[in-house]
């Protein structure tokens, strides 16, 4: 007999009459745990997910198995992923690749447009790759260009963020407006068409904005330990730009090229089956790893022990992030199994409101409740399927409503939330006073983008 997974347990009702008061109370109560208490987030998160699981009815013999579907499915798709990144990153510090690059786009940019260039950079490898694997890859040029200019980490790490963050919720070919499009039949070409016209220029200007704000650049976290090295390399221990672009770019090709062949070619064939093998994430930060110790070992030490010491080094410091960051996926699961999304759907099902704000409304308060923005996004779509079979608006500007509503208010139920939190090396409080209010003006920008761009498509018959 197969075993159960997470989709064969049916979705919990009791205890759901105020689903939308336990999630604030829940959060709360993780914040006192975290702030006040000082309480370690990996078992703040976990004790606060039993006591959710208890309050929305899930039976107590089930509890652990919720638990350990949340984590493991948030673990599963993230560790490869940050664990190999980590080490492809460490291996680029400790040889000298890093400080080369970022040597550069110094000369290139000078020091006042590190920003402009962190922001372009970003946009560029975030509209193909996942907002996690392009974060990965990047930072440790962040890292490193902290340490050379001695600027402020959020200074430099915060137009990344915000610019990934902004591909990777607005645009295709990322997981969930794909997803959404799928939905509502909608051109997938098109709709990344119509959203690059509103996500640059908004990711753009809040990505430059926000770390100018004062109570952005009152918080000076430092690097976190063990992620970067700190020995500072002359010009002739560095390897050379090429060889230093090659392996920072190499999953970045092979990924976005899957992802291009992928939008452009439908068929099932051996050679695409190949070409999407070779550009998964994993797969493609496995090929960059061994690529990285082939051409920066020797710079790091005499013997294959030594690139092993860099890459272990690199995982220790990984290891509580990714706890969190599976506790956030257990708090999620709990969330999602309790019935929250359910009640979602059905208290929203009669609002008679604009179809694109009501998209946008829907996949927000989805997002507040549930934390990831693939499952808020996948539900809303669910929710505003018969709006767009009822016409008037075209499919791929409810795409873009959906979509950019799903970033909104990222806060401790998202793992993303925690990933940017540890990296940054910030507490609860400031990650929320930074990562929660840029998700949520990019959102409501977002909003207003669609809005105007459907006045735009109205207007010229498109």
């Amino acid at each position: 007999m197969p075993s159960e997974g997470p989709a064969a347990r049916p979705t919990v009702q009791r205890g759901a009459d105020m689903p939308l008061v336990v999630v604030g109370i829940s959060v709360l109560i993780l914040l006192l745990l975290m702030t006040r208490l000082k309480l370690n987030g990996f078992a703040a998160l976990l004790l606060v997910a039993v006591g959710v699981a208890v309050v929305q009815g899930i039976p107590v013999a089930e509890i652990p198995d919720v638990l350990s579907e949340g984590i493991g499915g948030q673990i599963g798709d993230t560790m490869l992923v940050i664990g190999l990144g980590a080490m492809v990153g460490r291996i680029m510090g400790d040889s000298g690749a890093a400080q080369r690059i970022a040597g550069k786009m110094l000369d290139a940019f000078g020091q006042r447009g590190v920003q402009v260039a962190m922001v372009a950079t970003s946009m560029l490898i975030g509209v193909t790759m996942f907002y996690e694997v392009a974060f990965i890859i990047i930072v440790p040029i962040a890292f490193t260009l902290v340490r050379v200019t001695r600027a402020n980490l959020l200074w430099v790490g915060l137009p990344m963020s915000i610019a990934l963050s902004t591909m990777h919720s607005f645009l295709p070919p990322h997981p969930g407006p794909t997803a959404v499009a799928a939905t509502f039949h909608a051109s997938v070409g098109l709709t990344l068409f119509y959203g690059l016209f509103i996500a640059v220029p908004i990711g753009a200007f809040i990505a430059l904005l926000w770390p100018r704000l004062p109570f952005v650049r009152a918080m000076s976290p430092s690097v976190p330990k063990g992620l970067v090295g700190e020995r500072e390399f002359t010009d002739e221990e560095m390897p050379g730009l090429g060889w230093s672009l090659l392996v920072a770019l190499f999953p970045v090709v092979l990924i976005a090229g899957a992802a291009v062949v992928d939008m452009a070619d439908s068929d099932e064939t051996p050679l695409l089956h190949t070409i999407a093998f070779l550009g998964s994430a994993p797969v493609a930060l496995l090929l960059t790893l061994c690529l990285a110790v082939w051409a920066f070992g020797p710079r790091i030490g005499r013997s294959l022990a030594d690139v092993s010491a860099s890459c272990t080094s690199a995982a220790q410091a990984m290891a509580m992030i990714l706890m969190v960051i599976g506790a956030g996926g257990a708090f999620k699961n709990v969330l999602v199994e309790g019935g929250i999304s359910d009640y979602i759907k059905d208290v929203t099902g009669g609002w008679s409101v604009s179809p694109i704000i009501l998209a946008w409304l829907i996949a927000v308060i989805l997002r507040i409740a549930l934390g990831s923005a693939t499952v808020a996004v996948v539900t809303a779509s669910g929710v505003v399927l018969p709006l767009v079979a009822g016409g008037g608006v075209s499919p791929e500007i409810m795409v873009l409503a959906v979509s950019c509503g799903s970033i909104a208010f990222s806060h401790v139920n998202d793992p993303g939330f925690w990933l940017f939190k540890e990296y940054f090396n910030l507490s609860v409080t400031q990650a929320i006073k930074v990562r929660t209010s840029y998700t949520t003006v990019l959102s409501v920008l977002g909003l207003g983008g669609v809005l105007l761009m459907e006045q735009i498509v109205d207007g010229i018959g498109l």
